[in-house]
């Protein structure tokens, strides 16, 4: 069995209506996404939206790995509401995104699984204006059935095979934050670049324990068990800008507003599990609320 998974790279496209649509989702009561510098360009607005208004074209999205499944659906209902748009997808962990942008990739849209990755963005000119969407917690999970019989962050976990992100990652420096809090030492077996991929050793097994997101307990659903963890103050605010070199500047704009918007945040919240932006998620946590702007 492969230790960790290739990254994949997920295509939404949507076929083009016979008329356009009407213009998507607009911007939640609590968080509003300011326009990158990119969105400023009358050219790119003039290949993005007809005189009616309505969203079109392609952009890429780049955004974290934790985010496919709810990213997906939104892009879903996003494109339903604008069937001239199409999104593209590249699930990576967060630095790796960055690290992408910074040589030489191109997207319209970014989006990250903490504040520090998002922030690299922006002093290196990546991005524009950020805005808070979301926010995760980590918990603890075992394959279904526990065969280990883990029960905890404790001397269970000694002679088992633990999995977390490598430190580099979102997860990761939230696990070692979560160490230090705890007055706790992990020994895992590997550290991934991804937080699915720590995911899926627990899912098929090949682990007997993983740190991961609290949303990605709810993703695994009947496949994995939840062990709770201490309540502790580790969260993770998840940010998301149009970035300065995006192509398709106006419909990159009309896709961050869908996920700052109510039918955006429903999605992530009340089918996947993540805290709204500036708050704690789950019991398990609890945090004053930051943001990146």
């Amino acid at each position: 069995m492969r230790l960790s998974r290739r990254v994949a790279l997920t295509t939404l496209s949507i076929v083009s209506a016979a008329s356009l649509a009407a213009c998507g989702g607009g911007s939640s009561d609590s968080s509003t996404a300011a326009a990158s510098d990119a969105g400023a360009s009358s050219a790119a607005t003039s290949e993005a939206s007809d005189a009616s208004g309505a969203v079109s074209g392609e952009i890429t999205v780049f955004a974290a790995a934790s985010l496919q499944d709810s990213f997906e659906e939104i892009a879903k209902d996003f494109q339903a509401e604008n069937p001239d748009a199409s999104v593209t997808f590249d699930f990576q962990g967060s630095q790796d995104l960055v690290s992408a942008l910074a040589e030489g990739s191109t997207a319209d849209v970014l989006a990250t699984a903490n504040n520090s990755t998002m922030k690299d963005a922006a002093d290196k000119g990546l991005v524009g204006e950020q805005t808070e969407f979301a926010t995760n917690a980590l918990t603890l999970i075992v394959p279904k059935g526990n065969p280990a019989g883990v029960t905890g962050l404790d001397s269970s976990l000694d002679k088992t095979d633990l999995v977390i992100c490598a430190p580099e990652v979102p997860c990761g420096a939230a696990a070692q934050k979560l160490e230090k809090e705890l007055g706790v030492t992990l020994n895992p077996v590997s550290e991934e670049q991804k937080v699915t991929d720590v995911r899926g050793k627990v899912e098929s097994g090949e682990a007997d324990a993983g740190i991961v997101y609290e949303t990605d307990a709810t993703d695994a659903g009947d496949k994995v068990e939840t062990i709770a963890l201490p309540k502790n103050n580790v969260i993770n605010h998840y940010p998301i800008a149009v970035t300065k070199d995006a192509k398709n500047a106006a419909t990159a704009q009309a896709f961050v507003d869908y996920v700052l918007s109510e039918k955006g945040a429903k999605v992530l919240q009340d089918t996947y599990g993540f805290g709204a932006p500036g708050a704690g998620s789950g019991a398990s946590a609890s945090a004053s609320a930051t943001s990146t702007k």
